[in-house]
């Protein structure tokens, strides 16, 4: 097995795990949206910042691992740019206020569905 093979190897299910992570955080916005409105207890631990704060690091993390082994091994910026998009809105929208209209949850979304799709081209361009 040659060098590149092994890395490529190594890194495969990347893309996988980070698209369900994106899952995950979906989740996460659309319950929390739904436990604000039906239980104000329930929504001080779901809104606490750490959560989102070491969430938003573990998908740059991720990001950055599966997407630029991508582009180093099959040479499309397209998926990592649709990452890193997906990253920043997802970044912008930790910076709107926790509010019932929806603002922040919406945007997380946006962003998470954009850093989705940037790692599933990835791994399509990786078949």
């Amino acid at each position: 097995m040659t060098p590149s093979a092994t890395h490529t190897h190594r890194f495969a299910g990347l893309d996988r795990y980070a698209i369900g992570l994106s899952g995950l955080c979906m989740v996460h916005c659309l319950a929390t949206s739904v436990l604000v409105a039906l239980m104000s207890t329930a929504s001080g631990f779901l809104l606490d910042p750490i959560i989102h704060e070491v969430g938003l690091t573990i998908a740059i993390a991720l990001g950055a691992l599966a997407l630029g082994r991508g582009v180093l091994n099959h040479g499309y910026m397209m998926p990592a740019a649709m990452g890193a998009l997906g990253l920043g809105i997802m970044a912008g929208a930790m910076t709107l206020p926790h509010d019932s209209g929806g603002g922040e949850t919406l945007w997380t979304i946006v962003g998470v569905g954009l850093l989705a799709f940037g790692h599933d081209l990835n791994r399509r361009a990786d078949s």
